[in-house]
């Protein structure tokens, strides 16, 4: 399973967002995988980002994890079903087959809320 998340990973196009954005950055699930990557964030940290309906890895200056961030953060802008409220986006969006491959990987790992 660590094979596919990282090709995945090297699958999903780059873009820069908006200087100190964070629309897309929200609670969202995860596997279990990717979560052993990430520091733990204590429960109360954990209750405190859901009620804000943020993510607890994001700070003042934007996402403590970006270099590890989840598949799901990755996906986002890069194609027209999680599209940035901005307009930003890759010169090219993600290939539709691997943008299917990403969801059955969702559908076939356990996930967790981040």
């Amino acid at each position: 399973m660590a094979k596919k998340s990282v090709f995945f990973r090297q699958k999903i196009p780059s873009f820069e967002c908006l200087p100190d954005c964070h629309d897309c950055c929200g609670p969202v699930t995860t596997s279990s995988e990717e979560m052993a990557r990430l520091p733990r964030k204590s429960v109360a940290e954990q209750t405190h980002a859901l009620e804000n309906l943020s993510c607890p890895h994001l700070a003042d200056k934007g996402c403590t994890v970006y270099l590890e961030r989840p598949l799901i953060c990755r996906l986002f802008g890069t194609t027209p079903a999680l599209a940035c409220p901005h307009g930003k986006q890759p010169e090219m969006m993600i290939d539709k087959a691997i943008e299917q491959q990403i969801y059955q990987f969702f559908k076939e790992t356990r996930q967790v809320l981040v």
